[in-house]
């Protein structure tokens, strides 16, 4: 499980800072990250495991995309995420009435 963790947090990190300008890796990571948390709690909710104190389940993968996420967020300047969100969205052509 923590093998798990660690390649879906590193890999889109990785990716990330290929394949995006550097403005844009922090907005982009804290997205994917609270994606993959919120992915991770309803896998929780569907399977029910075996509670063991000592084992890492999903719950413990949700809270520490979670965290991860909102550090990226913190990190980032706001400016940045407006211009992810511009990026993805694009300008739209002025409607006419």
């Amino acid at each position: 499980m923590l093998t798990l963790f660690g390649l879906l947090t590193a890999l889109p990190a990785v990716l990330a800072l290929h394949l995006l300008e550097p403005e844009l890796v922090l907005p982009a990571f804290s997205v994917l990250l609270f994606v993959e948390a919120a992915f991770a709690v309803i896998v929780a909710r569907l399977v029910q495991g075996p509670d063991k104190v000592d084992d890492i389940t999903l719950w413990d993968l949700a809270g520490g995309f979670t965290l991860i996420g909102c550090a990226a967020a913190m990190f980032g300047e706001p400016d940045q995420a407006a211009l992810f969100l511009m990026e993805q969205g694009g300008p739209r052509p002025a409607s006419r009435p």
